[in-house]
């Protein structure tokens, strides 16, 4: 996963004596996408069907271990059911759950997962991860 520039640049401003960033609210969301996404651009998320709602009113809510030696990992499942429609899944973008919905991080799946209407999308516990170098 890697950090917005918005993001980054909040963080890197309050490390150096600047304004702390602003709070997120809600927790965190996970958008599905069909192509990846950059830092400054969100990837296309799956259109809303079946068991997925794209946008601020849906996504995926995800759970967050300890944070520790610079890493932060999801502690439990994270899926859809019942997916919406047959194409393939190349990334995700994390954004924040309430607020402004701000999008946090972007990140191309180790493999891209071929989906067919009615399968369903898990990433296990522990795999998706934040890292910071």
């Amino acid at each position: 996963m890697a950090l917005v520039a918005a993001i980054a640049n909040d963080i890197l401003t309050w490390m150096h004596g600047g304004a702390a960033p602003s709070a997120l609210t809600g927790g965190t969301k996970l958008a599905i996408n069909t192509a990846v996404g950059t830092d400054s651009a969100a990837g296309t998320e799956v259109a809303t069907g079946g068991g997925y709602t794209a946008g601020t009113g849906g996504r995926i809510t995800l759970s967050w271990g300890a944070a520790a030696s610079k890493t932060q990992a999801t502690n439990a499942v994270a899926s859809v059911t019942n997916y919406p429609r047959a194409e393939t899944v190349t990334s995700v973008d994390i954004f924040e759950a309430g607020g402004s919905f701000r999008r946090i991080e972007f990140g191309s799946l180790t493999a891209s997962k071929t989906m067919a209407a009615g399968d369903t999308l898990s990433f296990a516990s522990g795999a998706i991860t934040s890292a910071l170098a």
